[in-house]
C-alpha cells in the first residue's frame, strides 16, 4: 500500500479499513472467499496494464508474446481440471458467460426453460430485470411447493409443453444437487441444449466432492471467485463443437478487451485447484454447511429444503417472524456478514424477502472446521432473538471478533 498511500491517501485509508473489515468479520456470504495472496498478486500486476483483443496467436494488438502463454495456459490448465473439450477463459464475470452461452447458439426471441429466480435462478437467467428477458423468451419452471426441491417430472413436462431451444440447469440460490443427467434426458428428448450455471458450485466440482455438470452439458459457466476462491471473472466450458461460437460470443460478441491480469489470476487458481489442500478446503466447505445448517435446524430455524447438500444454507427466517432484510443487519451489526435472499415461498408475494442466505467457504478457507460452525451458529440466533437488546449484541459481537481472531485470513 506504499504507493497508494502516497498518491491517494483517501483511497488509501479506506483500503486498510476494508482489509480490516474483512479480519475481524465472518463472512457466510456464499458468493464470497479469500484468495490466495498469490491470486491477489497476479491481479495486481503489471497485466493489468496490457491492453488485448481476440485470442492467443491471433490478437488486434501487437506485444502479447507472454500473455498468450498466458491465456494458453489457463485454457489447458480449465480443460485438465475441469474435463472439458473446450473452455473460454475471457468472460469478465458470471454474467458475461451466460450471455455468451445465450448468444453462441440462439436467436432473438429464442424459447429458453431456467429455474425461477425465488425457487433458486439467477437474474441472468430471464428475470424481467435482466436483459436477457428483452432478448429471449423465458419459462421457468419451480420447486415442489412442499419439498422445496426440483420437480424433474415437472420439469419434463414444462419442456415438452414448452419446446424450448435451450433448458438451464443450475442457480445462484439451490442448496442441493441438481441431478444433470436427468435434465440430459429431459434436454435430448426434446432436442434442446443445456447449459449448466456452476457458479456458485466451481469450486466443490474442481475439489470433486459433488459430482460435475460437465459431462451432461452442452455448456457449463463458473465463476472464479466464490467456491473457487481465486480472482475476479468467468469461465465458459463446453463441447469442442461449440467452441468457435462462444469464442465469437464472447469477443466481439459481448465483450472488448479482456483483464489480462484475471486471466492469469484464473491459471494460478486452476494450478492451486489440482493440489490437495484445495480439496481439504473444499470437503470442510460441505461438511461445514451441513453442520450449521443442522444446528440451526435445532434452534428452530426452518431451513429451506430441509438441508444442504453444497456450501448454502438457506434460512427462512420469516418463519421467526423476522424479514430476510431485518436480519441480514441485525447480523452485520454484530460482525456476521450474511445476505437477504428471496425464498420460493416469497414468489406469491413480490418485494417479499424471507430469507437470509449462508455460505460456508470463506470460514473455511479460513480454517474453521464444524466446532466453530457450531459456535457460529450459536451468535446468529443470539444476534437474531435479542436485536433490541444491546448489551446482548455487543456479547456476540465480542464472541465473533475472537472467533476471527484464531483463525486469521492473512496470517
Amino acid at each position: 500500500m506504499l504507493h497508494v498511500s502516497e498518491d491517494d491517501p483517501d483511497i488509501a485509508q479506506l483500503i486498510r479499513n476494508e482489509e480490516s473489515r474483512i479480519e475481524n468479520t465472518l463472512d457466510l456470504i456464499a458468493a464470497e472467499n479469500h484468495a490466495p495472496l498469490s491470486i491477489m498478486e497476479a491481479m495486481g500486476s503489471v497485466l493489468n496494464t496490457k491492453t488485448i483483443e481476440g485470442y492467443p496467436g491471433k490478437r488486434f494488438h501487437a506485444g502479447c508474446k507472454y500473455v498468450d502463454e498466458i491465456e494458453r495456459i489457463a485454457i489447458s490448465r480449465a480443460k485438465t481440471l475441469f474435463g472439458a473439450e473446450y473452455a473460454n477463459v475471457q468472460p469478465h464475470s458470471g454474467t458475461s458467460a451466460n450471455l455468451a452461452v445465450f448468444f453462441s447458439v440462439l436467436e432473438v426471441g429464442d424459447k429458453v426453460l431456467a429455474m425461477s429466480l425465488p425457487h433458486g435462478g439467477h437474474l441472468s437467467h430471464g428475470h424481467q430485470a435482466s436483459l436477457t428477458s428483452r432478448c429471449f423468451t423465458f419459462r421457468h419452471y419451480h420447486v415442489d411447493t412442499k419439498t422445496e426441491l426440483i420437480d424433474y417430472d415437472n420439469v419434463r413436462r414444462m419442456a415438452e409443453a414448452f419446446r424450448p431451444k435451450m433448458i438451464v440447469a443450475g442457480a445462484s440460490s439451490y442448496p442441493r444437487l441438481i441431478d444433470y443427467e436427468k435434465m440430459a434426458d429431459i434436454a435430448r428428448d426434446i432436442s434442446a441444449y443445456l447449459f449448466a450455471d456452476a457458479a456458485h458450485i466451481g469450486g466443490l466440482v474442481a475439489g470433486k466432492v459433488i459430482p460435475s455438470p460437465v459431462p451432461y452439458c452442452d455448456f457449463v459457466t463458473l465463476t472464479c471467485y466464490k467456491t473457487m476462491m481465486g480472482g475476479r471473472g468467468g469461465v465458459i466450458l463446453c463441447k469442442e463443437r461449440y467452441g468457435k461460437k462462444i469464442d465469437k460470443a464472447v469477443f466481439p460478441g459481448c465483450q472488448g478487451t479482456s483483464a489480462v491480469n484475471f486471466i492469469a489470476a484464473k491459471a494460478v487458481i486452476f494450478k492451486l485447484a489440482q493440489e490437495p489442500r484445495f480439496g481439504e478446503i473444499q470437503k470442510r466447505t460441505l461438511a461445514n454447511a451441513v453442520c450449521l445448517a443442522k444446528e440451526l435446524g435445532t434452534r428452530g430455524y426452518r431451513i429451506v429444503t430441509g438441508g444442504t447438500e453444497n456450501h448454502q444454507v438457506i434460512i427462512d427466517v420469516g418463519s421467526k417472524g423476522l424479514r430476510g432484510n431485518d436480519a441480514e443487519k441485525i447480523l452485520e451489526s454484530v460482525g456476521i456478514i450474511t445476505n437477504r435472499n428471496v425464498i420460493p415461498r416469497d414468489a406469491e408475494n413480490p418485494g417479499t424477502i424471507s430469507g437470509i442466505r449462508l455460505g460456508t467457504a470463506a470460514v473455511s478457507t479460513r480454517g474453521m472446521g464444524t466446532a466453530e460452525m457450531k459456535e457460529i451458529a450459536k451468535l446468529i440466533d443470539g444476534a437474531l432473538i435479542n436485536a433490541n437488546k444491546k448489551k446482548l449484541l455487543d456479547q456476540v459481537a465480542q464472541k465473533g471478533a475472537e472467533l476471527c481472531r484464531k483463525f486469521p485470513v492473512y496470517a
